[in-house]
């Protein structure tokens, strides 16, 4: 199955944008990483404070490959108004046998609080069961990430457990609450 890359997904509400980050996102991403630092580095693994443009640009180089293969769907979240990258979502970790795959958001910290991760889950989940052909999509946050684990539940997720130490971020092992979507979530 091959999906385009040239799609762009639309909440109801014409806020958000959502769209695959090209190359010319790099430095969008990296300004809006940089500005968020404090609240993503306790959660994101890849986050830390010599984040630079080129990890941003090598991440992006990447994405084409991982699209086309079916293993990853990245997107930028953009206001639809202002143009403004507000953060970035993603379905990866992808297993097609299964039809399962986790997603995974983060918004820039100064248009945290309005809806926008929300909306952007609820529109990703959509283009993965529509399009990827998924029948469950799971959101693993750490257990003390209470602005992700609100995010999912006003998406809609089931919150179905607490997962001892299964994120790890650096050295740290941490529990994870584990939320799942299903196509009958989203009617």
């Amino acid at each position: 199955m091959s999906i385009a890359r040239d799609i762009e997904l639309r909440h109801d509400t014409g806020r958000i944008i959502l769209s695959p980050p090209q190359m010319e996102d790099a430095e969008s991403i990296y300004k809006a990483v940089h500005a968020s630092l404090s609240e993503l580095m306790p959660w994101m693994d890849w986050c830390s404070p010599d984040y630079s443009i080129e990890n941003t640009s090598d991440r992006l180089k990447t994405l084409p490959f991982q699209w086309d293969s079916g293993e990853a769907y990245d997107f930028a979240m953009v206001d639809a108004d202002r143009g403004q990258l507000l953060g970035l979502c993603a379905l990866d970790q992808i297993i097609h046998r299964h039809q399962f795959a986790n997603l995974g958001y983060w918004v820039r910290s100064d248009r945290t609080g309005e809806g926008i991760a929300t909306e952007a889950v609820r529109l990703l989940a959509q283009f993965g069961f529509r399009a990827v052909g998924l029948r469950r999509i799971e959101i693993v946050v750490g257990v003390e990430n209470g602005a992700s684990r609100r995010v999912a539940e006003k998406a809609g997720a089931l919150f179905e457990g607490i997962l001892r130490k299964r994120i790890k971020i650096g050295d740290r092992h941490i529990d994870a609450a584990m939320y799942s979507l299903v196509p009958d979530d989203l009617r």
